[in-house]
């Protein structure tokens, strides 16, 4: 009985490691999250039993407290679980609730760690976290915590000259627009990327001040990377991109 957790990676199902790709042709059972490029189930076996645990905000999703014991169950009854999550499982993806429960009901548990969209998604869109004369460090913050709030890590990143990428935060955008606006940084370019990595990918750059309006026009939603700081402005349109306004220019 063994539970193997996997960074999915952002989106592009190329970007996903070989370790984990021989890890998913070993499953008897893949437990696959919403964000989870579906290219990825043709790895595993055909006999795989499949099961889809997505949580979207605004849609019906399967609650962390229900998949908890569900990887357990299929791991006594079947053997191998293979847990695929977007992104890292230990980046804001809940990957070590999920170890803990398996542990304490005595599954063997393996990590293979993914690449973050953190991270990927700004690289995609060609904004680099850090970058001599701009940017020396970066924060990567969620956009809401477990009571609904805006971190209080952001409101410490915002008076920071790190780059801060915000992750799961496009509901609180006009909060933290006006947090950032409230520290003197109404003009510092923000960059926000829909979809990233993927032939979906979207993009908007424009400032603090103007995001909020910008967004609106331009439509774009979840599930989408936030970029704020000078390197946002560098953001600039791939060959796949299907929308991009730089709004800075």
């Amino acid at each position: 009985m063994k539970v193997t957790l996997i960074g999915a990676g952002p989106g592009d199902p190329d970007l996903i490691t070989l370790k984990g790709i021989k890890a998913l042709k070993t499953a008897d059972v893949v437990m696959y999250d919403a964000l989870v490029a579906e290219e990825l189930l043709d790895y595993c076996r055909p006999d795989a039993l499949k099961v889809y645990v997505g949580k979207r905000r605004g849609a019906y999703s399967c609650m962390q407290e229900e998949i908890n014991p569900l990887i357990v169950h299929y791991a006594q009854n079947y053997g191998h679980v293979v847990r695929l999550k977007g992104g890292d499982s230990f980046v804001f993806g809940r990957g070590y609730e999920e170890l803990d429960y398996a542990r304490q009901h005595g599954l063997e548990v393996e990590v293979i760690p993914g690449i973050s969209s953190s991270y990927a998604v700004p690289a995609a869109a060609g904004v680099p976290l850090t970058s001599r004369g701009l940017s020396e460090s970066f924060w990567v913050v969620t956009g809401t915590t477990k009571a609904g709030k805006l971190s209080k890590d952001l409101h410490l990143a915002a008076q920071s000259s790190a780059t801060v990428v915000v992750l799961m935060g496009m509901h609180k955008l006009p909060e933290i627009a006006a947090l950032f606006s409230g520290v003197g940084k109404g003009e510092t370019p923000i960059a926000i990327i829909q979809n990233g990595t993927t032939p979906q990918q979207r993009v908007v750059v424009g400032s603090i001040r103007t995001i909020v309006d910008d967004v609106a026009r331009s439509g774009i939603d979840n599930p989408a990377v936030i970029v704020i700081g000078a390197v946002a402005a560098l953001a600039t349109a791939p060959e796949n991109a299907r929308f991009f306004v730089n709004l800075q220019a």
